[in-house]
C-alpha cells in the first residue's frame, strides 16, 4: 500500500467509527436511532406489589399519622380516641371484605 492510499483507508475507518459512534449519542430524551436494533421488544412491565394486608399495627400507624396535621395535633387524649376509632373502623372493614 502507498502513503497515500494508507491515508485515505485511515480516514476511511475514522470516518466509519465517527459515524456509528454519532449514531449512538443521544440526548436522554429518546432512545436513539439504533435502539431498535439492540432491543425489539418492548422490556416486561414490573409486577406491581400487591398491597400489604390490614393489621391492627398497620391500622394503628396509618391513624395515627392521619392525625398528625389535624386539629387534634396537640390534645393526645382527643387524638387517641380518634386513633382508637379510626383502627375499629379499619378493622371492621377488613372483616366485612369478602376473602378471596
Amino acid at each position: 500500500m502507498t502513503k497515500i492510499s494508507r491515508k485515505i483507508f485511515t480516514l476511511v475507518v475514522l470516518a466509519a467509527a465517527g459515524g456509528l459512534l454519532a449514531a449512538c449519542e443521544t440526548d436522554g430524551n429518546s432512545p436513539g436511532p439504533l435502539a431498535s436494533l439492540s432491543s425489539p421488544s418492548k422490556p416486561a412491565e414490573p409486577e406491581k406489589p400487591a398491597e400489604a394486608p390490614m393489621t391492627h399495627s398497620r391500622a394503628a400507624s396509618e391513624c395515627w399519622m392521619s392525625t398528625e396535621k389535624g386539629p387534634l395535633k396537640n390534645n393526645l387524649d382527643k387524638r387517641a380516641d380518634a386513633v382508637d376509632k379510626c383502627i375499629a373502623d379499619k378493622m371492621k372493614s377488613v372483616a366485612a371484605a369478602p376473602k378471596t
